[in-house]
């Protein structure tokens, strides 16, 4: 055990000295010990305040070469080469650096940034700052764009938060949630500097901003269908009045004592002033028996008309892509029977839908005829229904050429395009066939340029690396087809969303107002400001768990399904790669490896 062992004297007094010796030997070793040990705390201590420093310095020295590692170096050992991709908007601020990087180091070489030609597909690089970057990253998660592809973020902006508000119209909830927002973006520098590992944190403070504006767009949403906490604002009086009805002997004093529902009757004179409320529903149907009938149809029919309209949006969009990318035949044989098939079925959808609305009012609302009723006909081509009358004259005639232009449209999209693509890559087939002919009949030129023939033959084969499929282009023509003339029917109805959510809120909403906020309210004595202090700690925590949060994040789930099937689906591919700078940052950070 490596001891030091001592001989015994047999005298007790060398003993004794012998044992103070051992005891002051110890003693000072034990302070060696000591001193050793804070020697040691101290460089630990000195070190410990310049750890984060020195995990910074060897981060960057491994990023650094790691980058160096991948570049070339030049045959006279005094320079490397390297391939990289930048923003050609950041081409001075890269030469700067360049000429800064040469100046600090001393090097008498110039750096030298040249553009080369390359078959591969650039990266896609969107510049965002700290309001756009959420809507960016909702984009990004779907997929993110091909080089020069249509960015569908822009538009996101404005439809995503209003989709969500479309869903949960409140103008309470949408102040505490725009309440909220503006708290994080009022107080973003100093919770960015308290940034910590909760991912739900990190997430709510990153999109404050989307936050921000899909409160804004439900308050927006929340004056439409004047609905705050369940209940209505009358700002402007309602349009309906009750007097006309006991004028007229419709009503009689004896019968409201009684009880029950009474029905107001718009024909009567005085009754509905034929103006309607200026801003959102009248707040009389907060009160009506019969209000969840109206809603149902008002919010079905604009769910209908908000959801052709956006997918019209995007197939409009496409065709920015085709022009950018000189895809002509994409816009004769897939754009145009695309906008026919869409507008020749769904487009008149809305057409009927808005013409009823604006034909028939309240004394020629018995003769009004069932829209469902006459799509379903449209198909069937079936007119001879008495009980459903026609909503204009000649409708049969244009149903059946919208029909038939529909069914025109079908195989207008599937059928030309391949049978057009084969013929030309035959074409191009039979002209270097032609010019190879031309090469070996020529005998002079067979022999000036022999070599160069050879490098011509193989350079033709090389321009068509990939070899052309009739078969694989007419399978996926036939999918994109069937997809594309399915996806509007089901993507029409998947809209219908936005009315089942909304009214799901409201419904949500009217049940913690009638069944805890309304129990507060019925105390009459000086109990009852114990009970509603209560009651409101109840009813405001119901409303903020189940809500906002629960019901908020469904709204938000269901827009973003909207966006990326229904919207995106129809010009955006999202088959690139992000373009990934080399940056200090993001490497310090961990969020690149």
């Amino acid at each position: 055990f490596r001891a030091t062992v001592y001989p015994c004297p047999e005298s007790a007094g060398e003993r004794r000295e012998m044992a103070a010796g051992v005891n002051t030997r110890i003693e000072d070793l034990n302070t060696v010990i000591i001193q050793t040990e804070s020697h040691r705390q101290g460089l630990l201590k000195e070190a410990s305040t310049k750890l984060w420093s020195w995990q910074i310095k060897v981060k960057k020295m491994k990023a650094i070469y790691h980058i160096l590692n991948s570049c070339n170096i030049d045959v006279t050992q005094q320079c490397v080469i390297a391939e990289i991709w930048f923003p050609v908007l950041d081409t001075g601020r890269i030469k700067r650096a360049l000429y800064q990087g040469m100046e600090r180091s001393g090097s008498t070489i110039n750096p030298i940034l040249t553009a080369i030609q390359t078959k591969m597909a650039p990266p896609t690089f969107n510049r965002t700052n700290k309001f756009t970057v959420g809507f960016q990253n909702i984009v990004n998660a779907y997929g993110v764009g091909n080089y020069r592809e249509m960015n569908p973020a822009p538009y996101t902006i404005i439809t995503f938060p209003f989709l969500f508000a479309v869903m949960f119209g409140d103008c309470g909830h949408g102040a505490v949630m725009l309440s909220f927002a503006l708290w994080m973006v009022q107080n973003e520098k100093s919770l960015l500097a308290q940034k910590g590992n909760s991912e739900i944190w990190n997430t709510f403070f990153g999109g404050r901003y989307l936050i921000l504006l899909m409160g804004i767009f439900s308050i927006y949403t929340g004056f439409i269908y004047n609905d705050c906490f369940a209940k209505s604002f009358n700002i402007f009086g309602s349009s309906w009045h009750v007097r006309p009805m006991f004028d007229k002997g419709e009503w009689t004093e004896s019968e409201i004592h009684n009880g029950g529902s009474f029905q107001l009757n718009p024909k009567t004179a005085g009754v509905y002033s034929g103006n309607p409320y200026p801003f959102g529903i009248d707040p009389i149907w907060n009160i009506a028996s019969n209000k969840l009938t109206f809603l149902n149809s008002y919010k079905m029919k604009m769910s209908v008309i908000m959801g052709i309209t956006h997918m019209v949006f995007g197939v409009v969009l496409s065709i920015f892509n085709h022009i950018y990318f000189r895809k002509t035949i994409n816009i004769i044989l897939q754009f145009i029977p695309e906008m026919i098939f869409m507008l020749s079925l769904f487009g008149y959808l809305v057409f009927m839908i808005i013409f009823k609305w604006c034909q028939y009012d309240v004394h020629h609302a018995g003769d009004a005829p069932s829209i469902l009723i006459h799509f379903i006909n449209m198909f069937l081509f079936s007119y001879g229904d008495p009980t459903n009358r026609p909503l204009y004259e000649h409708q049969q005639e244009v149903q059946t050429f919208l029909v038939i232009f529909a069914l025109i449209a079908i195989p207008w999209m599937l059928l030309i395009k391949p049978f057009i693509l084969r013929a030309n890559h035959q074409k191009q087939q039979r002209m270097v066939s032609d010019i190879e002919v031309d090469i070996m009949d020529s005998k002079e030129s067979k022999k000036a340029n022999h070599h160069d023939h050879e490098a011509g033959g193989h350079g033709g084969h090389g321009d068509h690396e990939e070899e052309f499929n009739f078969g694989d282009i007419f399978v996926h023509q036939c999918i994109h087809t069937i997809e594309y003339c399915l996806g509007c029917i089901s993507n029409t109805a998947s809209y219908l969303r936005l009315w089942a959510l909304s009214l799901a809120h409201a419904q949500l909403s009217e049940v913690l107002w009638t069944m805890v906020f309304h129990i507060g309210l019925t105390f009459n004595n000086w109990a009852g400001l114990i009970v509603i202090f209560i009651i409101f700690a109840i009813f405001a925590a119901l409303t903020v768990a189940i809500l906002l949060i629960m019901e908020g994040l469904s709204a938000f789930l269901h827009a973003l399904r909207l966006h990326w099937v229904e919207f995106q689906n129809k010009f955006y591919a999202g088959a690139g790669y992000a373009f990934t700078p080399f940056c200090f940052r993001t490497i310090i950070e961990g969020t690149e490896e």
